[in-house]
C-alpha cells in the first residue's frame, strides 16, 4: 500500500472545478494584486480567527517578519521564541538584527513551556530586559501554546505577544476566563502560512497577518507595499509583502471546505488513538491535547528508541513520514553565535531525536491508517 505523507492531488480531484472557475475571474478581471479576492479572503480570515483586520502577505515567514517590524522590533532587541519549530520563526528575528532567546518546550505539547519562559526572564539582568520586546510563541502541530502564562508574563514586561500560528488556523484554546479563543487572536499579532501543506493551503506561497489593533492594522498595509502611503512616499522602509489575487482566490474555495477537512483530520487523530491503543502498543507516545482544539496540522508520535529506524522501515513500506524537526534551533550552525548548548533546550533535544510525524490529511481513509499502526506494530515486535 503507498500512503503519502500528504495527498494534495486527492484534495484537488474534489475542488478541480471549484478552483479553475474562480481564477478565470482573476485572469478576466486581469487583477492580480490588492484586488478584491484578497480583500475578501482577509475580511473572512480576520472573521474566523476573530481578531479585527488581517492583513494578506506574501508567506507565513513575511508575515512573521512584518508583524516583527510593525512592532518595531530592531537590531540589539531580545526576541523569546522556542528552539523546536520551522527556521523562519526565529530567522525573522534575526533578520532584523534582533537576538533570539530561546526557551525549551513542554515535554508534551511540544510548545514553549510558561515555566521555563518566567524562568529564563528572572535570570535577565535589568539592561537584558530593557532591551527584551516580544515574546513569539508557536502553536506547534496545530495546538496553542498555553497563552494565559505568556499573556501575564509580557503584560508585566509591557511587551507584545506575536503568535506564530502558521499551522494552527481554526485551533483554539481554553482560556482561564472561560472563553474559547482562536489561535491568531490572543496576542498583539496572529501569523499564519497558506504554504500547500497546510489545513488551508494555497498553490504556492502566501501568508497572513491578524491583529485587532488599529494602528497596528495601518502599519501593517504600509509596510507590505515597501512603506509607501501615498504611492510613491515612503514614511518607513517595507518591503514586497503583498497576498496577489490568484492565491486569494484558490484560497477562497478552499475557505468553504476548512472545517470540514480539520474536522476529518480531527476524525483521523481519534482513529489512530483507538487503533493504537486496540492493538495494545504501548511503546507509542501519541499526541498530547490541551483543552481546546487541536486541529492537527501533524500527527507526530513519540517513540523512545529506533526512531530513524521506524522511518526507514515505514518509507520501505509505502507510508510517508517526516522528522519535525531534527535539529533544534539552538543548535542550528547559524545560530552559533548566540552560545548555547544541546542541554540548554533537553527537551527540544529529545524530541528532534525520538519524534516523527505520520499522514493525517483530510482524505486519509480509515484502512490506510490501519495499515500504518499495523506496520507500527510490526516494527516493534522486531526489535
Amino acid at each position: 500500500m503507498d500512503i503519502p505523507l500528504l495527498d494534495l492531488k486527492a484534495q484537488y480531484e474534489t475542488i478541480k472545478e471549484e478552483v479553475i472557475a474562480a481564477t478565470m475571474e482573476v485572469y478576466e478581471s486581469q487583477r492580480f494584486i490588492l484586488g478584491p479576492k484578497a480583500e475578501e479572503l482577509e475580511r473572512k480570515i480576520a472573521a474566523y480567527t476573530q481578531a479585527r483586520y488581517a492583513v494578506g502577505v506574501s508567506s507565513g515567514t513575511d508575515a512573521l517578519l512584518i508583524s516583527l517590524m510593525s512592532a518595531g522590533i530592531g537590531p540589539g532587541d531580545l526576541v523569546v521564541t522556542s528552539p523546536y519549530t520551522f527556521f523562519s520563526t526565529a530567522g525573522s528575528i534575526a533578520r532584523l538584527g534582533a537576538i533570539p532567546v530561546f526557551v525549551d518546550i513542554d515535554h508534551l505539547t511540544y510548545n514553549i513551556d510558561p515555566e521555563k519562559l518566567e524562568k529564563r526572564i528572572s535570570t535577565m539582568s535589568a539592561e537584558e530586559r530593557s532591551r527584551l520586546k516580544a515574546i513569539v510563541p508557536v502553536h506547534l502541530f496545530g495546538q496553542c501554546a498555553d497563552m494565559d502564562s505568556i499573556i501575564a508574563v509580557a503584560k508585566s514586561l509591557g511587551i507584545v505577544i506575536i503568535e506564530d500560528a502558521a499551522q494552527a488556523i481554526g485551533a483554539e484554546y481554553n482560556s482561564s476566563d472561560g472563553s474559547l479563543k482562536r489561535a491568531g487572536s490572543v496576542g498583539n499579532y496572529g501569523c499564519f502560512s497558506f504554504f500547500p501543506s497546510k489545513n488551508l493551503g494555497s498553490f504556492g506561497d502566501g501568508g497572513m497577518v491578524t491583529t485587532s489593533d488599529e494602528e497596528a492594522f495601518q502599519r501593517l498595509k504600509i509596510i507590505r507595499v515597501h512603506g509607501s502611503q501615498p504611492k510613491y512616499h515612503h514614511k518607513v522602509i517595507g518591503g514586497c509583502f503583498r497576498l496577489d489575487d490568484l492565491q486569494a482566490a484558490i484560497l477562497l474555495v478552499k475557505f468553504n471546505y476548512l472545517d470540514r477537512w480539520t474536522e476529518k483530520r480531527r476524525e483521523n487523530a481519534c482513529a489512530y488513538r483507538e487503533l493504537f491503543a486496540r492493538k495494545g502498543i504501548e511503546e507509542i507516545e501519541l499526541p498530547f491535547e490541551n483543552k481546546g482544539r487541536h486541529i492537527y496540522n501533524q500527527f507526530v508520535i513519540k517513540i523512545s528508541h529506533k526512531r530513524d529506524e521506524l522511518k526507514r522501515y515505514l518509507t520501505n513500506q509505502g507510508i510517508g513520514c517526516e522528522i519535525y524537526y531534527p535539529v533544534p534551533l539552538h543548535i542550528q550552525e547559524c545560530f552559533r553565535y548566540l552560545g548555547y548548548r544541546p542541554e540548554d533546550c533537553p527537551v527540544s533535544i529529545e524530541a528532534a531525536a525520538k519524534t516523527i510525524a505520520l499522514p493525517v490529511y483530510p482524505e486519509l481513509r480509515y484502512e490506510q491508517i490501519e495499515y500504518i499502526v499495523e506496520k507500527i506494530g510490526t516494527f516493534l515486535k522486531m526489535m
